[in-house]
């Protein structure tokens, strides 16, 4: 996404302000700007447009600016700076304690707010990515039981130890782990796992099982993770569980 696609809501009771700051922003490339001069107004903007980045006036005619930031905090985590004519280090504390990212004491100037704003986007923005990264590691780490895999190592684990397995076994645990509870037909390991026609791969199928269960199975004879479904195929289950 790039940042000046961004929707920016700014909150000010007095219009002239509203303007100035709405002409230095689409300056800089935003056009996405709501505007509200009321915390009544504003809270509704923010309902309606789902604002990327907010700038609260501390003193509006209705409720104070910190009452519109608390409740946008119980939804959201964008940036929030306040423009306010209080310079006192308690208001700036005040604001900030209660989730604020950034404090302007009016007058101020329109370009460092306009810079500002740039700078809390870009960092909201590599926040969000980071934890797509981090959201994609965990997805290839899958986990069942006392079972574990990572895709990016191909390493499989019981209980913390790692499990030796062959190419065609750790394909068939994998697609059992991502399809754990579920029953997997002899068929659907062939044209999903080999990429090959069942015809001829029954007692394939049935010894690369059978190879599994002895690596990851307690009792191979009395399995209770591979079970057999009479007929129909195979389910990785945790029987005592």
């Amino acid at each position: 996404m790039n940042i000046k696609d961004s929707k920016i809501l700014i909150v000010d009771d007095e219009s002239e302000i509203l303007n100035l700051l709405k002409i230095a922003l689409k300056k800089e490339g935003f056009e996405n700007i709501y505007e509200a001069q009321t915390g009544k107004d504003a809270i509704e903007k923010f309902e309606q447009n789902s604002p990327d980045l907010a700038i609260l006036d501390v003193m509006l005619p209705d409720m104070e600016g910190y009452d519109i930031c608390k409740h946008i905090r119980k939804t959201s985590n964008i940036p929030v700076l306040f423009l306010s004519a209080k310079g006192e280090e308690l208001d700036r504390v005040m604001g900030l304690a209660i989730g604020a990212d950034d404090y302007i004491t009016k007058p101020f100037s329109l370009k460092e707010v306009a810079l500002r704003v740039k700078i809390q986007l870009k960092r909201n923005f590599m926040i969000s990515e980071m934890s797509k990264e981090v959201e994609e590691i965990k997805e290839k780490k899958l986990s069942f039981g006392p079972f574990e895999i990572d895709e990016d190592k191909i390493e499989v684990k019981k209980n913390g130890e790692v499990i030796d397995l062959k190419p065609k076994e750790y394909k068939m645990f994998l697609y059992m782990m991502k399809h754990k509870n579920q029953i997997i037909s002899k068929e659907k390991f062939c044209d999903e796992v080999w990429g090959e026609d069942f015809f001829g791969f029954d007692n394939t199928i049935m010894v690369h099982i059978r190879r599994l269960r002895e690596k990851i199975e307690d009792n191979p004879s009395k399995p209770r993770y591979i079970v057999n479904v009479k007929g129909l195929g195979y389910k990785l289950v945790d029987k005592e569980n």
